[in-house]
């Protein structure tokens, strides 16, 4: 028989609560306070605790500390995200706002103490046996890297793949974030079952939805037909989510359920579905301010981040650099039908000496076009065609002329200022005033490398571009 601990000071909830769980199969002690329960109680003796979160006293989630590793559950009548948010952080297991009807707390204490159980066996069985994790060089296989920052990188990827943790992977655009969710999915124990890829920046906002969850015949005009989503079609797999940053805060909401409770529900349809899918999420922009600013849910953000991993530039991957692009160049030439290719020296140079702004995926289109200009066996510098920033924002040199008028006060240095804070600036302060094609014909740029460089930078378009 499973053991609660019920904190509650409200004798009507206490008791009411005390008799639902015991007639329910649950042996159940009561206390009125944090204090009250510390006094009478040995926490070890207890499989699950469950506390208001506004106590006389203490507040409940001081128990998380004090139980150490058991499970508690939150109960708040002050059911804002806040305060449910806060609980999370603090290492609660589960939030319910108050008032709750019977069968909501039924449902969450049984999937409390079927998780903590299967917790349990699999620790027990930790103990016998030793993890099997993944082979490192089988994952620089997939992923290349030699460096320090790269090998961090794998063996956290060995550490996690075999379980079913939720991961976020966080780099810059071409950092090879994909190839890291594949790395994951390859070596976990879903390996057998699919691993679905959905990009949420590529999918319009009106659609996302309906992909990612499915929709009844009839649910909105053109849904002819019912169609499974993409959520479903990973079951027992994979979901590896793409810049999820840019998913829409409804979608969102919907994506939370998923999580908490394993379960979604087509777009027109009343019925909720199983499903058992590993997630993994990746970004380049920083979820933890957008959540801040109300851009993205926090309560998702937290469930999101129980793994973070975190892939380097390029720049920060010196000892790398070389060697990825004679993998790359190997890799294309056999590609294009032009095997036994090699740098010039001038290239190499050139190669190291470039920052990379567009990391592994701007090195390997520079070394495809090379590769189909090349008219013999060695790739020069000039055939790299590689863009400098000067080379790129080709500013015009009366953008920098002095100007008579009386200068506004400037609070960093203009000389401090690179080329991307210069670009950051001038967009930020432009942009309400400018088109895009504006912008980009100021910066002398086009338009489509004015996006790129917004992605990269995180920095995103107004309304109505």
């Amino acid at each position: 028989m499973k053991h609660i601990l019920v904190v509650e000071d409200e004798e009507i909830i206490r008791t009411a609560l005390h008799k639902l769980l015991v007639h329910n199969g649950y042996g159940v002690d009561q206390a009125e306070s944090v204090q009250d329960a510390i006094d009478n109680y040995q926490f070890d003796e207890f499989d699950l605790i469950i506390s208001d979160l506004r106590l006389p006293g203490r507040p409940g989630t001081d128990l998380i500390e004090l139980a150490a590793n058991k499970p508690v559950l939150i109960m708040t009548s002050y059911a804002s995200l806040r305060s449910a948010v806060d609980s999370m952080k603090m290492g609660a297991i589960d939030y319910i706002a108050k008032p709750f009807d019977h069968d909501e707390m039924l449902l969450a204490v049984e999937q409390i103490l079927e998780k903590q159980t299967l917790t349990e066996d699999n620790s027990s069985q930790a103990l016998q046996d030793e993890p099997e994790l993944a082979d490192i060089s089988q994952i620089g296989d997939l992923i290349y890297g030699q460096c320090h920052a790269m090998n961090k990188v794998f063996n956290l990827i060995a550490k996690v793949a075999p379980t079913d943790t939720t991961v976020l992977i966080q780099g810059e655009s071409g950092t090879g974030k994909e190839l890291a969710a594949r790395a994951l999915h390859t070596f976990s124990k879903r390996d057998s079952k699919p691993l679905i890829c959905v990009n949420c920046a590529a999918i319009p906002e009106t659609l996302i939805e309906s992909e990612l969850f499915g929709h009844e015949k009839g649910a909105f005009t053109g849904a002819v037909s019912a169609r499974n989503g993409l959520i479903e079609a990973a079951d027992g797999g994979t979901l590896f989510l793409d810049e999820i940053g840019e998913l829409p805060l409804e979608a969102q909401a919907r994506l939370l359920r998923v999580l908490q409770e394993g379960e979604i529900r087509r777009v027109g349809s009343t019925q909720s579905l199983k499903v058992n899918v590993r997630l993994i999420a990746a970004t380049h922009r920083n979820l933890r301010a957008l959540a801040k600013t109300g851009e993205f849910r926090e309560d998702l953000y937290y469930r999101l981040n129980v793994m973070q991993l975190k892939l380097p530039p390029l720049r920060e991957r010196e000892g790398d650099i070389l060697g990825l692009a004679k993998l790359l160049l190997q890799n294309v030439s056999e590609k294009l039908g032009k095997t036994g290719m090699t740098l010039s020296p001038d290239a190499m140079k050139t190669i190291q000496e470039h920052d990379w702004p567009g990391n592994v995926r701007e090195m390997e289109n520079a070394i495809e076009r090379a590769v189909i200009l090349c008219d013999d066996s060695m790739i020069t510098a000039d055939l790299l065609d590689i863009e400098t920033d000067a080379d790129e924002f080709n500013i015009p040199k009366g953008l920098f002329a002095p100007s008579t008028a009386k200068p506004k006060p400037v609070r960093d240095k203009p000389k401090d200022l690179s080329l991307e804070d210069y670009f950051q600036h001038f967009v930020l302060e432009h942009q309400d005033q400018m088109s895009e094609t504006e912008l980009a014909q100021k910066l002398g740029i086009s338009r489509k490398s004015l996006w790129e460089r917004r992605q990269r930078l995180g920095i995103p378009r107004k309304k109505g571009c």
